[in-house]
Protein backbone atom coordinates (compact mmCIF):
# COMPACT_ATOMS: atom_id res chain seq x y z
CA UNK A 1 0.00 0.00 0.00
CA UNK A 2 1.21 3.52 -1.03
CA UNK A 3 1.29 5.60 2.16
CA UNK A 4 -0.94 8.90 2.02
CA UNK A 5 0.78 11.83 2.25
CA UNK A 6 -2.37 12.58 4.65
CA UNK A 7 -0.86 10.52 7.33
CA UNK A 8 1.47 12.81 8.91
CA UNK A 9 -1.42 15.22 9.79
CA UNK A 10 -3.75 12.54 10.69
CA UNK A 11 -0.93 11.26 12.96
CA UNK A 12 0.16 14.66 14.77
CA UNK A 13 -3.20 14.75 15.37
CA UNK A 14 -3.45 11.34 17.64
CA UNK A 15 0.18 12.77 19.18
CA UNK A 16 -0.99 15.82 20.11
CA UNK A 17 -4.08 14.61 22.11
CA UNK A 18 -3.05 11.03 23.64
CA UNK A 19 -3.13 12.38 27.29
CA UNK A 20 -6.45 13.43 27.08
CA UNK A 21 -7.16 10.21 25.23
CA UNK A 22 -5.17 8.27 27.90
CA UNK A 23 -7.19 10.31 30.78
CA UNK A 24 -10.16 8.79 29.06
CA UNK A 25 -9.02 5.01 29.28
CA UNK A 26 -7.65 6.04 32.58
CA UNK A 27 -11.09 7.21 33.76
CA UNK A 28 -13.51 4.23 32.56
CA UNK A 29 -10.79 1.76 34.32
CA UNK A 30 -11.54 3.38 37.29
CA UNK A 31 -15.27 2.88 37.06
CA UNK A 32 -15.71 -0.72 35.99
CA UNK A 33 -19.44 -1.30 34.86
CA UNK A 34 -20.93 -4.37 33.40
CA UNK A 35 -23.09 -5.47 30.85
CA UNK A 36 -25.20 -2.33 29.80
CA UNK A 37 -24.78 -0.36 33.08
CA UNK A 38 -22.19 1.46 32.17
CA UNK A 39 -23.74 4.49 32.78
CA UNK A 40 -20.24 6.66 34.00
CA UNK A 41 -18.10 5.34 31.43
CA UNK A 42 -20.75 6.04 28.56
CA UNK A 43 -20.81 9.68 30.31
CA UNK A 44 -16.99 9.85 29.99
CA UNK A 45 -17.12 8.99 26.13
CA UNK A 46 -19.86 11.13 26.01
CA UNK A 47 -18.28 14.09 27.49
CA UNK A 48 -15.12 13.50 25.12
CA UNK A 49 -17.21 13.62 22.26
CA UNK A 50 -18.59 16.99 23.46
CA UNK A 51 -15.51 18.30 23.81
CA UNK A 52 -14.32 17.19 20.02
CA UNK A 53 -16.89 18.53 18.41
CA UNK A 54 -18.80 15.33 17.31
CA UNK A 55 -22.74 15.50 16.76
CA UNK A 56 -23.99 12.97 19.65
CA UNK A 57 -26.87 10.82 19.19
CA UNK A 58 -27.80 8.97 22.46
CA UNK A 59 -29.75 5.98 23.40
CA UNK A 60 -29.32 4.40 20.43
CA UNK A 61 -31.57 1.22 19.84
CA UNK A 62 -33.33 1.90 22.83
CA UNK A 63 -30.04 1.12 25.21
CA UNK A 64 -29.23 4.08 27.94
CA UNK A 65 -25.69 3.46 27.57
CA UNK A 66 -25.20 3.36 23.98
CA UNK A 67 -24.48 6.43 21.53
CA UNK A 68 -22.99 7.72 18.74
CA UNK A 69 -20.81 10.77 17.65
CA UNK A 70 -20.62 12.02 13.87
CA UNK A 71 -18.70 14.76 12.53
CA UNK A 72 -18.39 15.94 8.72
CA UNK A 73 -20.74 16.01 5.69
CA UNK A 74 -21.00 14.30 2.77
CA UNK A 75 -19.25 11.54 0.91
CA UNK A 76 -18.54 7.99 2.25
CA UNK A 77 -18.71 7.25 6.01
CA UNK A 78 -16.14 5.71 8.67
CA UNK A 79 -17.32 3.77 11.35
CA UNK A 80 -15.02 3.30 14.36
CA UNK A 81 -16.53 1.24 17.24
CA UNK A 82 -15.64 1.46 20.72
CA UNK A 83 -16.63 -0.42 23.93
CA UNK A 84 -16.45 0.90 28.01
CA UNK A 85 -17.34 -2.29 29.45
CA UNK A 86 -15.79 -4.44 32.66
CA UNK A 87 -16.38 -7.91 33.56
CA UNK A 88 -17.95 -8.80 37.05
CA UNK A 89 -15.33 -10.18 40.21
CA UNK A 90 -12.05 -8.78 38.55
CA UNK A 91 -11.34 -5.84 40.78
CA UNK A 92 -7.48 -5.51 41.08
CA UNK A 93 -4.93 -2.63 42.05
CA UNK A 94 -3.37 -1.35 38.79
CA UNK A 95 0.50 -1.39 38.04
CA UNK A 96 1.36 -4.56 40.32
CA UNK A 97 2.32 -7.78 39.68
CA UNK A 98 0.68 -9.86 42.40
CA UNK A 99 -2.98 -10.52 42.95
CA UNK A 100 -4.67 -7.26 44.93
CA UNK A 101 -8.17 -6.39 44.71
CA UNK A 102 -9.14 -3.27 44.73
CA UNK A 103 -12.64 -3.85 46.39
CA UNK A 104 -13.22 -7.81 46.89
CA UNK A 105 -15.58 -9.62 44.40
CA UNK A 106 -16.15 -6.06 42.87
CA UNK A 107 -15.69 -5.16 38.87
CA UNK A 108 -12.58 -5.20 36.67
CA UNK A 109 -11.69 -3.86 32.93
CA UNK A 110 -10.37 -7.84 32.76
CA UNK A 111 -10.53 -7.25 29.05
CA UNK A 112 -9.10 -3.52 28.23
CA UNK A 113 -12.20 -2.66 27.62
CA UNK A 114 -10.96 1.26 29.21
CA UNK A 115 -8.33 1.13 26.40
CA UNK A 116 -10.59 -0.20 23.56
CA UNK A 117 -13.30 2.80 23.28
CA UNK A 118 -10.36 5.63 24.07
CA UNK A 119 -8.29 4.14 21.11
CA UNK A 120 -11.25 4.01 18.78
CA UNK A 121 -12.26 7.61 19.94
CA UNK A 122 -8.87 8.66 19.22
CA UNK A 123 -8.80 7.20 15.98
CA UNK A 124 -12.03 8.79 14.78
CA UNK A 125 -11.09 12.11 16.45
CA UNK A 126 -7.55 12.31 14.16
CA UNK A 127 -9.66 11.65 11.10
CA UNK A 128 -12.66 14.04 11.84
CA UNK A 129 -10.01 16.72 12.52
CA UNK A 130 -8.13 16.13 8.81
CA UNK A 131 -11.66 16.07 6.94
CA UNK A 132 -12.03 19.33 8.88
CA UNK A 133 -9.18 20.89 8.36
CA UNK A 134 -8.81 19.53 4.32
CA UNK A 135 -12.95 20.17 3.47
CA UNK A 136 -13.10 16.55 2.40
CA UNK A 137 -16.73 15.44 1.79
CA UNK A 138 -16.46 12.26 4.00
CA UNK A 139 -18.01 10.99 7.48
CA UNK A 140 -16.68 10.01 10.67
CA UNK A 141 -18.17 7.98 13.14
CA UNK A 142 -17.62 6.99 16.59
CA UNK A 143 -19.90 3.85 18.04
CA UNK A 144 -20.05 3.93 21.58
CA UNK A 145 -21.37 0.20 22.32
CA UNK A 146 -21.66 -1.23 25.78
CA UNK A 147 -22.62 -4.73 26.63
CA UNK A 148 -20.47 -6.42 24.27
CA UNK A 149 -19.33 -9.25 27.58
CA UNK A 150 -22.31 -11.12 26.54
CA UNK A 151 -25.42 -8.52 25.84
CA UNK A 152 -24.80 -8.39 22.19
CA UNK A 153 -25.40 -4.47 22.05
CA UNK A 154 -24.14 -4.10 18.57
CA UNK A 155 -26.34 -6.65 17.55
CA UNK A 156 -29.15 -4.52 18.98
CA UNK A 157 -27.78 -1.79 17.01
CA UNK A 158 -27.28 -3.42 13.91
CA UNK A 159 -30.87 -4.28 14.29
CA UNK A 160 -32.48 -0.56 14.85
CA UNK A 161 -30.64 -0.09 11.19
CA UNK A 162 -27.72 2.26 13.14
CA UNK A 163 -25.03 0.84 10.45
CA UNK A 164 -27.20 1.09 7.86
CA UNK A 165 -25.35 3.87 5.58
CA UNK A 166 -22.10 2.88 7.01
CA UNK A 167 -19.22 2.41 4.14
CA UNK A 168 -15.89 0.76 5.93
CA UNK A 169 -16.65 -0.40 10.07
CA UNK A 170 -13.05 -0.11 12.01
CA UNK A 171 -12.44 -1.76 15.63
CA UNK A 172 -9.45 -3.38 17.51
CA UNK A 173 -8.90 -5.59 20.76
CA UNK A 174 -6.10 -5.05 23.57
CA UNK A 175 -3.93 -8.36 22.82
CA UNK A 176 -0.34 -9.90 23.13
CA UNK A 177 0.58 -8.52 20.00
CA UNK A 178 0.16 -6.07 17.15
CA UNK A 179 -0.98 -7.13 13.92
CA UNK A 180 -4.66 -7.65 12.11
CA UNK A 181 -7.40 -10.19 13.73
CA UNK A 182 -7.93 -12.68 10.79
CA UNK A 183 -9.96 -15.18 12.77
CA UNK A 184 -13.26 -15.58 12.68
CA UNK A 185 -15.81 -16.14 15.97
CA UNK A 186 -18.41 -18.20 17.01
CA UNK A 187 -22.32 -17.25 16.93
CA UNK A 188 -24.02 -17.49 19.59
CA UNK A 189 -26.84 -16.74 21.86
CA UNK A 190 -27.95 -16.09 25.68
CA UNK A 191 -31.26 -18.14 26.55
CA UNK A 192 -32.78 -18.47 30.16
CA UNK A 193 -34.86 -21.53 30.38
CA UNK A 194 -37.23 -21.30 33.37
CA UNK A 195 -39.47 -24.14 34.64
CA UNK A 196 -42.42 -24.49 37.08
CA UNK A 197 -43.82 -27.28 38.89
CA UNK A 198 -45.44 -27.78 42.14
CA UNK A 199 -44.26 -27.23 45.84
CA UNK A 200 -44.90 -30.29 47.88
CA UNK A 201 -43.67 -31.75 51.45
CA UNK A 202 -40.85 -33.91 50.18
CA UNK A 203 -41.16 -36.65 52.56
CA UNK A 204 -44.56 -36.76 53.43
CA UNK A 205 -46.05 -36.26 49.90
CA UNK A 206 -43.32 -36.16 47.32
CA UNK A 207 -45.96 -38.04 44.75
CA UNK A 208 -48.04 -34.45 44.56
CA UNK A 209 -44.67 -32.45 44.18
CA UNK A 210 -43.88 -31.51 40.53
CA UNK A 211 -40.02 -30.69 40.07
CA UNK A 212 -38.64 -27.87 38.36
CA UNK A 213 -34.92 -28.63 39.89
CA UNK A 214 -35.34 -31.86 38.35
CA UNK A 215 -36.12 -30.47 35.22
CA UNK A 216 -33.29 -28.24 35.30
CA UNK A 217 -30.93 -31.07 35.90
CA UNK A 218 -32.24 -33.67 33.60
CA UNK A 219 -32.11 -30.72 31.23
CA UNK A 220 -28.58 -30.08 31.99
CA UNK A 221 -27.99 -34.52 31.65
CA UNK A 222 -29.66 -34.08 27.93
CA UNK A 223 -27.55 -31.33 26.86
CA UNK A 224 -24.43 -33.46 27.83
CA UNK A 225 -25.33 -36.04 25.44
CA UNK A 226 -26.27 -34.03 23.00
CA UNK A 227 -22.54 -32.45 23.12
CA UNK A 228 -21.21 -35.85 21.33
CA UNK A 229 -23.84 -35.22 18.62
CA UNK A 230 -23.22 -31.60 17.46
CA UNK A 231 -20.79 -30.11 15.41
CA UNK A 232 -17.02 -30.16 16.67
CA UNK A 233 -16.66 -26.30 16.58
CA UNK A 234 -19.97 -26.09 18.66
CA UNK A 235 -20.52 -24.76 22.32
CA UNK A 236 -22.52 -25.20 24.62
CA UNK A 237 -22.12 -24.16 28.45
CA UNK A 238 -24.80 -23.13 31.66
CA UNK A 239 -25.34 -21.35 34.65
CA UNK A 240 -27.45 -22.33 37.33
CA UNK A 241 -29.16 -18.62 38.21
CA UNK A 242 -32.17 -19.95 40.58
CA UNK A 243 -32.24 -23.52 42.12
CA UNK A 244 -35.50 -22.56 43.72
CA UNK A 245 -34.80 -22.25 47.33
CA UNK A 246 -32.65 -23.92 50.14
CA UNK A 247 -35.05 -26.33 51.90
CA UNK A 248 -34.20 -29.88 50.46
CA UNK A 249 -37.57 -31.28 52.75
CA UNK A 250 -39.55 -29.13 49.92
CA UNK A 251 -39.78 -30.20 46.52
CA UNK A 252 -38.49 -26.68 44.43
CA UNK A 253 -41.53 -25.35 42.03
CA UNK A 254 -39.13 -23.20 40.32
CA UNK A 255 -35.97 -22.99 39.15
CA UNK A 256 -34.40 -21.04 36.40
CA UNK A 257 -30.55 -21.53 34.44
CA UNK A 258 -29.02 -19.72 31.33
CA UNK A 259 -27.49 -21.52 28.36
CA UNK A 260 -24.89 -19.74 26.03
CA UNK A 261 -25.05 -21.97 22.93
CA UNK A 262 -22.35 -20.82 20.16
CA UNK A 263 -21.97 -22.75 16.61
CA UNK A 264 -19.63 -21.39 13.88
CA UNK A 265 -21.92 -19.96 11.66
CA UNK A 266 -25.35 -18.41 12.12
CA UNK A 267 -27.33 -21.39 10.42
CA UNK A 268 -25.72 -23.98 13.06
CA UNK A 269 -26.45 -21.43 15.66
CA UNK A 270 -30.01 -21.52 14.80
CA UNK A 271 -30.27 -25.35 14.26
CA UNK A 272 -28.74 -26.17 17.58
CA UNK A 273 -30.42 -23.87 19.39
CA UNK A 274 -34.10 -25.63 18.30
CA UNK A 275 -32.24 -29.04 19.32
CA UNK A 276 -31.42 -27.72 23.00
CA UNK A 277 -35.25 -26.32 23.25
CA UNK A 278 -36.28 -30.02 22.47
CA UNK A 279 -33.81 -31.03 25.46
CA UNK A 280 -35.78 -28.36 27.27
CA UNK A 281 -39.15 -29.50 26.25
CA UNK A 282 -38.27 -33.16 27.32
CA UNK A 283 -36.87 -32.78 30.61
CA UNK A 284 -40.37 -30.75 30.98
CA UNK A 285 -42.49 -33.05 29.58
CA UNK A 286 -40.97 -35.86 32.06
CA UNK A 287 -41.15 -33.83 35.43
CA UNK A 288 -44.83 -32.47 34.68
CA UNK A 289 -43.32 -28.92 34.57
CA UNK A 290 -43.94 -26.44 32.13
CA UNK A 291 -40.73 -24.42 30.62
CA UNK A 292 -40.79 -21.10 29.32
CA UNK A 293 -37.21 -20.05 27.01
CA UNK A 294 -36.39 -16.56 26.42
CA UNK A 295 -33.78 -15.31 24.44
CA UNK A 296 -31.52 -12.33 25.89
CA UNK A 297 -29.10 -11.78 23.61
CA UNK A 298 -27.29 -13.51 20.49
CA UNK A 299 -24.55 -12.03 18.64
CA UNK A 300 -23.55 -13.61 14.78
CA UNK A 301 -19.89 -15.14 13.43
CA UNK A 302 -17.64 -12.47 12.55
CA UNK A 303 -16.87 -12.36 8.40
CA UNK A 304 -13.57 -11.18 7.98
CA UNK A 305 -12.26 -9.25 4.92
CA UNK A 306 -9.62 -9.32 2.98
CA UNK A 307 -9.10 -5.82 1.36
CA UNK A 308 -9.31 -4.32 4.65
CA UNK A 309 -6.82 -6.85 6.47
CA UNK A 310 -4.23 -6.43 4.31
CA UNK A 311 -4.68 -2.56 3.77
CA UNK A 312 -4.17 -3.03 7.75
CA UNK A 313 -1.27 -5.77 7.40
CA UNK A 314 0.65 -3.17 5.24
CA UNK A 315 0.15 -0.12 7.74
CA UNK A 316 1.07 -2.02 10.55
CA UNK A 317 4.05 -3.15 8.50
CA UNK A 318 4.64 0.24 7.63
CA UNK A 319 4.55 2.04 11.71
CA UNK A 320 6.18 -0.89 13.66
CA UNK A 321 5.44 -1.40 17.08
CA UNK A 322 5.80 0.62 19.68
CA UNK A 323 9.18 1.30 21.27
CA UNK A 324 8.23 -0.03 24.77
CA UNK A 325 11.39 0.75 27.24
CA UNK A 326 13.13 -1.28 29.63
CA UNK A 327 10.72 -0.27 32.83
CA UNK A 328 7.76 -1.20 30.35
CA UNK A 329 9.93 -4.91 29.50
CA UNK A 330 10.51 -5.26 33.37
CA UNK A 331 6.65 -4.90 34.36
CA UNK A 332 6.11 -7.12 31.45
CA UNK A 333 8.27 -9.50 32.90
CA UNK A 334 6.77 -9.33 36.27
CA UNK A 335 3.31 -9.69 35.31
CA UNK A 336 4.87 -13.03 33.22
CA UNK A 337 6.39 -14.21 36.28
CA UNK A 338 2.65 -15.01 37.81
CA UNK A 339 1.64 -17.01 34.50
CA UNK A 340 2.16 -20.51 33.96
CA UNK A 341 3.96 -21.85 30.89
CA UNK A 342 0.91 -23.01 29.83
CA UNK A 343 -0.43 -19.75 29.76
CA UNK A 344 2.63 -18.49 27.94
CA UNK A 345 2.68 -21.55 25.24
CA UNK A 346 -1.45 -21.06 24.67
CA UNK A 347 -0.75 -17.35 23.71
CA UNK A 348 2.06 -18.41 21.06
CA UNK A 349 0.15 -21.20 20.17
CA UNK A 350 -2.94 -19.52 18.96
CA UNK A 351 -0.98 -17.61 16.33
CA UNK A 352 0.46 -20.29 15.05
CA UNK A 353 4.10 -19.21 16.57
CA UNK A 354 6.96 -20.96 18.10
CA UNK A 355 7.76 -19.81 21.45
CA UNK A 356 10.09 -17.21 22.52
CA UNK A 357 10.68 -17.25 26.24
CA UNK A 358 12.62 -14.26 26.61
CA UNK A 359 10.10 -12.37 24.71
CA UNK A 360 8.27 -9.86 27.41
CA UNK A 361 6.56 -7.83 24.95
CA UNK A 362 6.06 -8.04 20.96
CA UNK A 363 8.84 -6.60 18.78
CA UNK A 364 7.28 -7.88 15.24
CA UNK A 365 3.60 -7.42 13.72
CA UNK A 366 1.94 -10.48 13.31
CA UNK A 367 2.42 -12.53 9.83
CA UNK A 368 -0.62 -12.22 7.22
CA UNK A 369 -1.98 -15.35 6.58
CA UNK A 370 -5.11 -16.51 4.30
CA UNK A 371 -6.36 -19.50 6.23
CA UNK A 372 -9.83 -19.40 8.05
CA UNK A 373 -9.05 -19.99 11.80
CA UNK A 374 -11.36 -19.81 14.67
CA UNK A 375 -10.43 -17.49 17.86
CA UNK A 376 -12.99 -19.59 19.77
CA UNK A 377 -14.66 -16.90 21.02
CA UNK A 378 -17.63 -14.74 20.09
CA UNK A 379 -17.95 -11.22 19.55
CA UNK A 380 -20.87 -8.33 19.16
CA UNK A 381 -18.40 -6.96 15.98
CA UNK A 382 -19.86 -10.33 14.85
CA UNK A 383 -23.25 -8.81 13.77
CA UNK A 384 -21.79 -5.63 12.20
CA UNK A 385 -19.22 -7.52 10.23
CA UNK A 386 -22.74 -9.28 8.18
CA UNK A 387 -23.85 -5.79 7.11
CA UNK A 388 -20.59 -3.47 7.00
CA UNK A 389 -16.93 -4.32 6.06
CA UNK A 390 -15.12 -4.47 8.83
CA UNK A 391 -11.74 -4.85 9.94
CA UNK A 392 -10.35 -5.27 13.35
CA UNK A 393 -7.23 -5.21 14.85
CA UNK A 394 -4.98 -6.22 17.35
CA UNK A 395 -3.24 -4.34 19.98
CA UNK A 396 -0.05 -4.72 21.93
CA UNK A 397 -1.13 -3.72 25.41
CA UNK A 398 0.04 -6.50 27.26
CA UNK A 399 2.38 -8.84 28.35
CA UNK A 400 2.99 -12.17 25.68
CA UNK A 401 1.13 -14.83 27.49
CA UNK A 402 -1.50 -12.82 29.32
CA UNK A 403 -4.97 -14.24 28.65
CA UNK A 404 -8.21 -12.21 28.85
CA UNK A 405 -10.96 -12.08 31.88
CA UNK A 406 -8.20 -11.84 34.84
CA UNK A 407 -6.63 -9.81 37.20
CA UNK A 408 -3.16 -9.83 34.90
CA UNK A 409 -4.98 -8.08 31.81
CA UNK A 410 -6.80 -5.64 34.69
CA UNK A 411 -3.37 -4.70 36.52
CA UNK A 412 -1.64 -3.67 33.09
CA UNK A 413 -4.34 -1.69 32.06
CA UNK A 414 -3.18 1.55 33.01
CA UNK A 415 0.16 1.14 32.55
CA UNK A 416 2.19 2.92 30.07
CA UNK A 417 3.09 -0.45 27.85
CA UNK A 418 -0.86 -0.34 27.59
CA UNK A 419 -0.98 3.25 26.81
CA UNK A 420 1.72 2.86 24.27
CA UNK A 421 -0.19 0.39 22.48
CA UNK A 422 -3.33 2.07 22.62
CA UNK A 423 -1.93 4.87 20.90
CA UNK A 424 -0.06 2.75 18.12
CA UNK A 425 -3.29 1.04 17.56
CA UNK A 426 -5.16 3.94 17.56
CA UNK A 427 -3.10 4.98 14.46
CA UNK A 428 -3.51 1.66 12.59
CA UNK A 429 -7.12 2.17 12.58
CA UNK A 430 -7.04 5.98 11.59
CA UNK A 431 -5.03 5.07 8.78
CA UNK A 432 -6.88 2.39 7.35
CA UNK A 433 -10.02 5.06 8.02
CA UNK A 434 -8.14 7.26 6.14
CA UNK A 435 -7.20 4.70 3.06
CA UNK A 436 -10.94 3.60 2.46
CA UNK A 437 -12.02 7.50 2.25
CA UNK A 438 -9.02 8.18 -0.32
CA UNK A 439 -10.07 4.99 -2.18
CA UNK A 440 -13.17 4.64 -3.67
CA UNK A 441 -11.59 1.13 -5.17
CA UNK A 442 -10.98 0.05 -1.54
CA UNK A 443 -14.68 0.33 -0.45
CA UNK A 444 -15.61 -1.31 -3.58
CA UNK A 445 -13.08 -4.20 -3.27
CA UNK A 446 -13.95 -4.53 0.18
CA UNK A 447 -17.75 -4.69 -0.03
CA UNK A 448 -17.38 -7.82 -3.11
CA UNK A 449 -15.31 -9.37 -0.75
CA UNK A 450 -18.30 -9.63 2.20
CA UNK A 451 -20.94 -10.39 -0.21
CA UNK A 452 -18.78 -12.96 -1.94
CA UNK A 453 -17.93 -14.54 2.14
CA UNK A 454 -21.78 -14.39 2.54
CA UNK A 455 -22.45 -16.04 -0.64
CA UNK A 456 -26.03 -14.61 -0.87
CA UNK A 457 -26.84 -15.54 2.61
CA UNK A 458 -28.92 -12.56 4.17
CA UNK A 459 -28.26 -11.39 7.54
CA UNK A 460 -30.75 -12.81 9.95
CA UNK A 461 -30.82 -11.21 13.73
CA UNK A 462 -29.83 -13.80 16.36
CA UNK A 463 -32.42 -11.75 18.15
CA UNK A 464 -35.80 -12.73 18.01
CA UNK A 465 -38.27 -9.53 17.06
CA UNK A 466 -39.69 -8.00 19.61
CA UNK A 467 -36.68 -9.13 22.10
CA UNK A 468 -35.49 -5.37 23.98
CA UNK A 469 -32.04 -5.06 24.81
CA UNK A 470 -31.83 -6.89 28.39
CA UNK A 471 -30.79 -4.15 30.47
CA UNK A 472 -32.53 -5.57 33.58
CA UNK A 473 -31.76 -9.32 32.78
CA UNK A 474 -28.22 -8.65 32.46
CA UNK A 475 -27.66 -7.30 35.74
CA UNK A 476 -27.46 -10.61 36.65
CA UNK A 477 -23.90 -12.07 34.63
Amino acid sequence: MSTSNNLPEVFDVIENKKEAFIGLANRVWETPETCYMETQSAAAHREMLEEQGFRITENVAGIPTALIGEAGEGGPVIAFLGEYDALAGLSQKADVSHFEPLVPNANGHGCGHNLLGSASLLAATALKDWLASTGTPGRVRYYGCPAEEGGAAKAFMVRAGAFEDVDIAICWHPSNFAGVQRETSLANCRIDFTFRGRASHASASPELGRSALDAVELMNVGVNYLREHMQQDCRIHYALLDAGGISPNVVQAYAKVRYVVRAPELPGLFSLIERVKKVAEGAALMTETTMESTILAGVSNLVVNTPLMDVMQDIWQSLGTPEFDEKDKAFAQSIRNTLSAEDIAASWAQERLDVEDDLALPDFILPAHNEVRQMGGSTDVGDVSWVVPTVQAYGPTLAIGTQLHTWQVVAQGKSPLAHKGMIATAKVMAATGLAALESPQLREAAWADLKKRLKGQPYRSPIPEGAEPPVAAMTIK
